[in-house]
């Protein structure tokens, strides 16, 4: 093997490795332009006419009555949480029962591997499964909930006859 050689084959692999680094810059620049460039064609297409029912908050189609920035209950943001923890396990257990399955992985290391990634899945599990029970047992998962009230409207027609007609349907 000449010396000249190797230092050819360095040189080709530095060049090789050094354009694939050029191929991902290119591909953040292309989606830099791209994000940059829709954000402009849009500003210069859509229309601007700004009023005051626009720019009044909306919820749910109902008019905001007193204002607008009150304080949510801390209940809301420790549920969403809680929600977001069962979502990150559900993404890691994906990618793990993929691996998981890997026969060629447990053929190699004599059984080993499936029990590792076994043993690795249940402390996922029960450390998520910890935090749930800390979350309920400080009665984070309770919902205040209203007690139901009759509303007090008085019928023209007698109660009789709405319990005839239940009756009917039972």
């Amino acid at each position: 093997m000449n010396g000249d050689t190797g230092m050819l084959s360095l040189a080709h692999m530095s060049d090789r490795y050094l354009s694939e680094f050029a191929e991902i810059l290119l591909f953040i620049i292309g989606g830099i332009l791209f994000v940059v460039t829709a954000f402009a064609v849009s500003r210069f297409i859509r229309p601007n006419r700004p009023n005051p029912e626009k720019l009044a908050t909306y919820e749910t189609g109902e008019e905001a009555e007193g204002h607008t920035w009150t304080q949510f209950n801390v209940r809301f943001y420790i549920l969403a949480l809680i929600f977001l923890l069962f979502e990150v396990e559900i993404i890691f257990l994906f990618p793990w029962s993929t691996i998981y399955a890997k026969k060629d992985l447990i053929a190699e290391t004599h059984g080993r591997w499936g029990w590792f990634a076994m043993m690795e899945m249940v402390i996922f599990i029960a450390i998520l499964a910890l935090g749930l029970a800390y979350a309920w047992a400080n009665g984070y998962l309770e919902w205040i909930k209203p007690k139901p009230s009759v509303t007090p409207y008085e019928s023209k027609v007698p109660r009789h006859l709405y319990n005839k007609i239940n009756d009917q349907y039972k």
